[in-house]
């Protein structure tokens, strides 16, 4: 069982940045494979935003986050990274990563094997 941790959750101003990390607290091999991250806003489905194939750098950014985040990998550190900036107070919610499903040119898919508990940001002045 993969075990998935995020961290880098926190209270931001609006306009502010948060960096959220995510790693394989069992030791999983994240270096060739895909890793979505999933925002879930309060009363809201949850949205796939971003994802990377780590195998050969391939990135998708959904249209909401397009232009203000970047994700990124430390294969070394076998961590992966979602930089996002500019937050805004539709940004508010609980962050997920998760692995074992599609990235693509069509976004991320539905189906994910692994889940992490995800970490919450909250935008407020």
């Amino acid at each position: 069982q993969v075990q998935l941790v995020e961290s880098g959750g926190g209270l931001v101003q609006p306009g502010g940045s948060l960096r959220l990390s995510c790693t394989a607290s069992d030791g999983h091999d994240l270096r060739y494979t895909a890793i979505g991250w999933f925002h879930q806003a309060p009363g809201k489905e949850r949205e796939g935003i971003s994802c990377i194939r780590n195998n050969n750098g391939f990135t998708h950014y959904a249209d909401s986050i397009r232009g203000r985040s970047t994700i990124s990998s430390d294969k070394a550190a076998n961590m992966i990274y979602l930089q996002v900036d500019n937050l805004k107070t539709e940004d508010q919610g609980i962050y997920t990563c998760a692995i074992g499903g599609v990235c693509d040119l069509d976004g991320l898919s539905r189906r994910w094997d692994y889940w992490g508990q995800g970490t919450q940001i909250t935008v407020s002045s």
